[in-house]
């Protein structure tokens, strides 16, 4: 029987939005925040933006088309997904199920930092962020070094982070995820909007809002070239949620009436905004701050958990300002978890056939053992490495650098090479008149894509050499 003539039953989305905004909610996360404009900093404001929306709109929508399209067409979680596509790529499904199932961890402990900054903000007592603590031999340390050297508070706050998405993931696909996401995704597209008019309004903002977004052509060379696309390439997987199981989860709850192709491009849209408008936040008031340092917009948590609160202390409205933002950026955290969470729960259920509530514990214990290796890697663990690594870093590194382009590259192979592009663009044209980029995805997953993988996984090794 043709499974993409008769879908497989399975509870999803009750609506077309509802799909768009939990798939957008997704995407939008952490690496929106401050790893896009970080790297559109570090490599060229304008310049990495235009080939930030090229391979948007090409590599990005062509990978994310082809997850949510096997996803719709199979009915299945990853694990058996990949398995219907092709009975030899089995275990790429189990590929995909293992990168959320690490990546939520210590996703969810960072998720317990912003919650624990935006308690501060939120009571009122966002000083305290800025303010030095004396380190244990008498040294002054910053209170992010503090809150994480210390287990303590990031453990509690790391345990209320992950039964927040529990209680989400236990309402199930249409009263969960979806309802959630048709309340927190606009909440969030309205304080994104109304933060970043308010930080170009800033003295000196404008300056670095031009450094954004103005290409930077000095010293420009082709070595610069290869790794602003490598770049940009890697930040498609954090903004759009490729090669993490995700969109084929979310994929097999999308209803076949709904336009595949038209989805796609909406929740691309969405993402690719809110990206650019972390940029205009982050960026100009950073900059502003600083009187024009660059160096400042450091990477990771050494820019939203220590710079940024020195630059909301020091402009009007700051504690206001801060609230929002921290509010912002969990709400933010939050939607991407659930779809890590919902993800690797999926996979449980349909393993081991058990009912949601059992898989949900499953998951629960799985993440909080993980994640205490994150939590104590600053800590009480501090002393072990692995390859010179601590475990956050670690697990960072071996699923975005390393299994995600693979998952991707296999995915190119699997659909261009052994089922042949047939296989998605009948999904794709499943109840619509036309497939408007069919030309250009044949083009993209069998040449473009593979070639964009393989820059990303070789360039930390050129790097290093």
């Amino acid at each position: 029987m043709d499974k993409n003539t008769k879908p497989v039953e399975r509870k999803g989305f009750g609506s077309r939005i509802g799909f768009i905004l939990a798939a957008a909610g997704s995407a939008v996360g952490l690496g929106n925040i401050w790893r896009f404009p970080y790297l559109a900093a570090k490599y060229g404001g304008g310049f990495f933006l235009l080939i930030y929306l090229i391979l948007a709109v090409t590599f990005g929508f062509t990978l994310m088309l082809t997850e949510v399209a096997i996803g719709r067409r199979t009915g299945k979680s990853v694990l058996g997904a990949y398995r219907a596509v092709d009975k030899h790529f089995g275990f790429m499904g189990w590929m995909a199920a293992i990168i959320p199932a690490i990546i939520l961890p210590y996703y969810c402990v960072i998720g317990g930092w912003v919650l624990k900054y935006m308690t501060l903000f939120v009571t009122g007592q966002g000083t305290v962020a800025n303010q030095p603590v004396a380190s244990a031999d008498g040294s002054s340390i910053t209170f992010f070094e503090s809150l994480i050297g210390n287990s303590a508070t990031p453990t509690l706050f790391f345990i209320i982070y992950v039964v927040l998405n529990a209680v989400v993931i236990l309402l199930g696909v249409q009263k969960g995820i979806e309802k959630v996401s048709k309340i927190l995704m606009p909440v969030l597209f309205i304080l994104i909007v109304g933060i970043a008019i308010y930080t170009l309004t800033l003295p000196g903002a404008l300056d670095g809002a031009a450094y954004y977004l103005l290409p930077n052509f000095e010293d420009f060379s082709a070595e610069k070239l290869f790794k602003t696309v490598a770049a940009a390439s890697s930040q498609l997987f954090y903004s759009m949620s490729i090669a993490m199981g995700i969109l084929v989860t979310y994929g097999s709850y999308m209803r076949k009436e709904d336009s595949l192709e038209g989805s796609v491009r909406k929740i691309e849209i969405f993402d690719t905004a809110v990206a650019f408008l972390a940029g205009l936040i982050i960026i100009p008031s950073v900059f502003a701050f600083s009187g024009g340092d660059a160096a400042s917009l450091n990477k990771g948590p050494g820019l939203m958990f220590i710079s940024l609160p020195q630059v909301f202390e020091s402009m009007p409205l700051g504690d206001f300002i801060g609230a929002a933002f921290f509010i912002l950026v969990s709400l933010a955290a939050l939607t991407s978890s659930i779809s890590l969470m919902e993800t690797v729960v999926a996979a449980v259920m349909e393993k081991f056939r058990l009912s949601r509530v059992k898989a949900v514990i499953v998951v629960i214990v799985i993440t909080l053992m993980l994640g205490m290796l994150s939590v104590l890697g600053y800590a009480d663990w501090s002393e072990v490495k692995i390859f010179g690594m601590q475990f956050l870093d670690f697990f960072d590194f071996i699923t975005n650098s390393v299994m995600m382009p693979i998952l991707a590259l296999l995915t190119c192979v699997l659909i261009g090479y052994i089922v042949k592009t047939k296989y998605i663009e009948e999904e794709v044209l499943y109840g619509e008149r036309k497939f408007g980029a069919r030309a250009l995805y044949r083009i993209m997953i069998m040449y473009v894509c593979p070639v964009c993988m393989a820059m990303i996984l070789v360039t930390p090794f050129i790097t290093e050499i």
